[in-house]
C-alpha cells in the first residue's frame, strides 16, 4: 500500500522532540510503578510519595494492565474489531495491544497515542506490528481531537469508514472536569464508525476516600492532577453507546479469567467498562 511506503518513510524520519526530564509525568510514573526502567528521578520520587501513600497503587496499575489485556482479547476474538486506537499508552510493556490483537487478528492495525516523547521515543524503537498488519505513534495532545483524527499516521492507518475500537485507559481522568470529558468523547466518538467500541478506565474513591484523597494530593504536587469519579460518574462518559456486560465495573472485576488474581475492593482505584456504538 502506498500509505504504508510513506509511514515507513516517516518513520525512519523520525526525530524525537525534547524530552523534558525536570518534571514527573504520568506516563513514566506508571512505567516505575509497573517495574519500568524508563523513567527519572522526578518520575520516581512521584511513584515512591504515592506508594507511600496509597501501597495498593501498584495492585491497581496491575489490575489495569490485566483489564486492557481481556478487552483487546474480548473486542478481537468476540467483536472481530481488527483496528484499535490507544490514546494514553503509555511506556510499552509487553504484552502491548498490537501484540495481543495480531495473535488473533495478524492484520490488526494499531494507531497509539501519547503526550510524553519518551512514550513515542521508546515505540518506534520497540514496536513493531505483524508483516499483514501495521502500527503506528502519534505524539499529540489527546484534547485536540479533530487534529488528531487528521493526523496522516493515524488516516494512513485506521479506515474510519469500519469499526474502531477506542482505548482510553488511565488517562480520561487527568481531564480537569466532567463536561470537557464529555465533550472530548463525543468528538471522538462522532468520527468513528457505527459498530466501534469505546473502552475507558478512570480513576475512583469510592471504596477508598481516604488514600484515594492523599493519592491525589501527592500526584497533583507533582503537576499530574487526577480527577477520581464515582461509578456512576463513569457510566455516564458512555453517554448514548451500548453498554457491554457487566456494565462499569472495578477493572479487576470486569470479565476476569483465570489469570486475574483476586483482590479486594479497597486495593482497586479505577473503574472499567466497554460501550458500543449503534
Amino acid at each position: 500500500m502506498a500509505e504504508d511506503a510513506d509511514w515507513t518513510k516517516r518513520r525512519l524520519d523520525y526525530q524525537p522532540p525534547h524530552i523534558d526530564t525536570s518534571k514527573a509525568h504520568s506516563a513514566r510514573v506508571y512505567d516505575y510503578i509497573l517495574g519500568g526502567k524508563d523513567n527519572y528521578p522526578p518520575d520516581r520520587q512521584a511513584a515512591e510519595e504515592l506508594l507511600k501513600a496509597v501501597p495498593s497503587a501498584q495492585v491497581s496499575v496491575r489490575q489495569n494492565r490485566m483489564f486492557m489485556h481481556r478487552l483487546t482479547r474480548y473486542l478481537a476474538a468476540e467483536q472481530g474489531i481488527d483496528q484499535f486506537f490507544d490514546i494514553g499508552t503509555g511506556i510499552p510493556t509487553s504484552p502491548n495491544l498490537h501484540e495481543i490483537a495480531q495473535q488473533i487478528t495478524p492484520s490488526t492495525r494499531v494507531v497509539y497515542l501519547d503526550d510524553d516523547p519518551i512514550v513515542l521515543a521508546h515505540a518506534h524503537a520497540r514496536l513493531s506490528s505483524s508483516p499483514e498488519g501495521h502500527v503506528a505513534y502519534i505524539h499529540a495532545d489527546m484534547r485536540e481531537a479533530e487534529a488528531v483524527l487528521a493526523t496522516p499516521d493515524l488516516t494512513a492507518t485506521l479506515d474510519l469508514n469500519r469499526p474502531v475500537a477506542l482505548f482510553i485507559l488511565s488517562t480520561l481522568h487527568l481531564i480537569p472536569t466532567q463536561d470537557e470529558a464529555r465533550d472530548l468523547l463525543r468528538r471522538y466518538m462522532a468520527a468513528l464508525a457505527p459498530g466501534s467500541f469505546l473502552a475507558l478506565s478512570l480513576s475512583t474513591n469510592d471504596h477508598t476516600p481516604t488514600t484515594g484523597d492523599q493519592a491525589q494530593s501527592v500526584l497533583k504536587a507533582h503537576g499530574i492532577p487526577v480527577l477520581a469519579r464515582t461509578q456512576a460518574e463513569v457510566t455516564e462518559l458512555f453517554e448514548d453507546l451500548e453498554l457491554i456486560e457487566p456494565g462499569v465495573v472495578l477493572v479487576n472485576q470486569w470479565r476476569p479469567d483465570t489469570d486475574t488474581p483476586e483482590v479486594q475492593a479497597s486495593e482497586v482505584g479505577l473503574y472499567g467498562g466497554v460501550a458500543r456504538k449503534p
